[in-house]
């Protein structure tokens, strides 16, 4: 009896390579040596068949763990592999998630295929433009939709009130078929059922058998205080109708915030600018704002303000969506300087400037003054 060969060498990889790359050993071994493709040719098929062994074992973690410890022996006693009563299981199942059918019930190699039956309905999304005030504060919206809807009288089965549907002949149900091609298998779409697995021999006459009807309704949405540009919300079970009774999908909203005139959002910081007079900046004072959510706030001056100075209130922000407090009020200072002045506002100011001596006068005055 001839001792069989080590499974690394048959696919050619080292004994620590990954999972993916002893997946693509085999598949390139069993392209090259598929009886199909060697008609006739015992070696080929015996190749193939030697290939097949050595990834069901290689594949499976517990039987590979077993068999870099104990070599073949290890696996003596083994329950029989559930793909050994058809050689070509696994080489179906491997192609299948190069070709998009793995597990999730797509075309390709043997893979789990779809079954038909109630299916969630696609989600929607639209847009919803907010004042900064709405967005602070929170409201709630009023949003009209036109979509299909489930059909009341079928309750969404597309079959008339009393009937069902039945199971495709066309497909036995499964939602696909598939044709061979020599060693190739390809699997498509029922065309009779459009993959759903089954059909409606009494068409409901209110939707026609679609199961869905357009409909105008209304939804509303709350948009919690604190919400800002860009952001989403979700609204579970407003989205598009489920096919045959299955469930809605969702609704999701895009929230715009329009500009404001007068403050803008940084993250939960609002920022505002204030307008000061020469004589307020430097002597101080206090100034009254207004705030976007209806409320008021008294800022305190400091004298000597500069232009570009920024006075920080916290906790006049905007709210945190998880109601822990809120971010700061940034009041930018902007000083105006008059652009005229009558001839005893500029005696008054040489007079300032005399008595203050904050610095060399740097100006020729007499050739702006002759300019002014």
């Amino acid at each position: 009896m001839s001792q069989k060969r080590d499974y690394y060498e048959i696919l050619g990889v080292a004994k620590d390579a990954p999972a993916d790359e002893i997946r693509k050993a085999y598949r390139k071994e069993a392209l090259k040596s598929h009886p199909d493709r060697n008609p006739g040719n015992s070696a080929a098929e015996a190749r193939f068949k030697e290939a097949t062994e050595a990834f069901q074992v290689l594949s499976d973690d517990d039987k590979r763990a077993r068999y870099d410890r104990f070599g073949h022996a290890g696996l003596e006693g083994m329950p029989a592999d559930p793909g050994n009563g058809d050689i070509f299981s696994h080489f179906q199942d491997i192609f299948s998630e190069f070709f998009g059918g793995g597990g999730g019930g797509g075309g390709g190699f043997g893979g789990q295929r779809r079954r038909g039956g109630p299916s969630r309905g696609q989600d929607l999304r639209l847009q919803q433009r907010l004042t900064l005030k709405d967005a602070l504060l929170g409201c709630k919206r009023e949003v009209p939709l036109r979509t299909p809807a489930t059909c009341d009288d079928c309750t969404g089965t597309g079959a008339k009130a009393g009937t069902k549907r039945r199971s495709c002949g066309a497909c036995g149900g499964v939602g696909q078929v598939s044709t061979s091609r020599g060693f190739v298998m390809f699997t498509q779409t029922c065309p009779e059922c459009r993959g759903e697995g089954s059909v409606v021999k009494t068409p409901c006459p209110t939707c026609n058998g679609q199961g869905a009807v357009e409909k105008a309704r209304k939804v509303v949405v709350s948009f919690p205080p604190g919400v800002d540009n860009g952001q989403r919300l979700r609204v579970p079970g407003q989205g598009m109708a489920g096919s045959q009774g299955g469930p809605a999908g969702d609704l999701y909203v895009d929230i715009e915030v329009a500009q404001d005139e007068q403050f803008e959002r940084d993250g939960l910081d609002l920022v505002t600018r204030a307008h000061l007079s020469l004589v307020e900046a430097a002597l101080g004072g206090s100034i009254h704002l207004d705030l976007p959510d209806d409320t008021a706030v008294d800022v305190d001056i400091p004298s000597g303000t500069q232009p570009g100075d920024v006075i920080t209130v916290k906790g006049r922000g905007a709210p945190r969506l998880d109601g822990r407090g809120k971010g700061s009020l940034q009041v930018v200072m902007q000083v105006d300087i008059p652009k005229s002045l009558s001839p005893r506002a500029k005696d008054l100011l040489r007079e300032l400037e005399a008595d203050l001596h904050t610095h060399t006068p740097r100006l020729d005055r007499s050739k702006a003054e002759k300019t002014a």
